[in-house]
């Protein structure tokens, strides 16, 4: 894998000969620092200028994930958690604002216009969030104690997730989107480097780094949301428990309710290419790929899997 250093010489990355499809995503995506970037979304500049710039705080929060993995909804539930001895559930901006806007993206919004924002004045515990891999992270959140939760999914759903969400664009195929895959050369992938780089970080440092999967997160939300309180140095009191706060937020950050909320349903962030913010929510199913990939495709991607991630430890369903 190409270095950070070396990589930092150059500002032209290299396009993608070996891209079959010609859909506008697939167009959009150039290979920098061993990862495949959105380049027409995420300049490489805004990337080199977090790196250098970012200077990480011990309390930091970072959500960590490749695109169509849950971000969304951990950004929900971890904007709640933080924030619950500040904000009620029917005055919190999230009733407002898309939880995007609330933890917003090193790449894609803090450092896309400007190389070197100020962000000492925003409040303690800071909330951020990215799609960058790993090993792109700036060097300063790596040597801070602050907090990274990753979150990851089946990536055969992730693959179908894609597909549907940039449609917007054009409507390419699915096959088209699984294709990308199979070759590690969509967005932010490898699939398999991105997901090794934090699992190996979640074993070597499991107090900065929180490994959760969107399965078992769907699975039992309440015993995942206390887990991820507890991560965060925002536990759940005796008392909270009682009361039944921690499934008041697990139903507030829900995927139901926050596809129902209006800023959900009809508004649009600013300075995006998103039509709405409806794009976010669309069915939120676990193994939904079974209903558009074929059995040999999911054979086929299963096996890359097992070669690419064999001795880790890591494994999907």
């Amino acid at each position: 894998m190409e270095s950070k250093e070396s990589s930092l010489e150059t500002s032209t990355p290299n396009v993608s000969p070996s891209t079959a499809a010609s859909n506008a995503y697939a167009l959009g995506l150039s290979q920098f620092q061993g990862f495949w970037i959105p380049c027409s979304r995420v300049p490489t500049s805004s990337i080199i200028s977090f790196q250098k710039y970012f200077q990480a705080l011990d309390d930091d929060i970072i959500v960590a994930s490749k695109p169509k993995a849950g971000t969304t909804w951990l950004k929900a539930l971890v904007f709640t958690i933080v924030n619950r001895h500040s904000y009620t559930l029917s005055n919190t901006p999230l009733n407002s604002a898309n939880p995007h806007q609330l933890i917003p993206f090193f790449e894609i919004k803090l450092y896309r216009k400007n190389p070197n924002p100020d962000l000492s004045i925003i409040p303690s515990p800071r909330l951020f969030s990215t799609h960058l891999p790993y090993s792109m992270l700036a060097d300063s959140i790596k040597h801070s104690n602050c907090r990274i939760i990753y979150i990851t999914r089946n990536p055969f759903d992730i693959v179908v997730s894609l597909w549907h969400f940039f449609r917007f664009m054009d409507d390419w195929p699915v096959e088209d989107c699984f294709e990308m895959f199979c070759r590690g050369e969509e967005g932010y992938g490898p699939f398999w480097d991105h997901v090794l780089g934090y699992w190996n970080m979640s074993l070597e440092k499991p107090s900065s780094v929180l490994f959760l999967r969107y399965e078992e997160l769907k699975e039992d939300p309440v015993a995942q949301t206390k887990r991820l309180a507890e991560f965060l140095g925002f536990p759940f009191s005796v008392e909270e428990e009682k009361t039944g706060v921690v499934n008041q937020i697990v139903d507030f950050c829900s995927f139901n309710n926050l596809k129902d909320l209006e800023v959900n349903k009809t508004g649009k962030m600013a300075e995006t290419i998103l039509p709405n913010n409806k794009l976010f929510f669309r069915s939120g199913k676990v193994g939904d790929y079974v209903n558009y990939l074929t059995p040999a495709a999911v054979e086929r991607f299963n096996n890359i899997l097992e070669e690419k991630l064999s001795g880790s430890g890591l494994t999907f369903k």
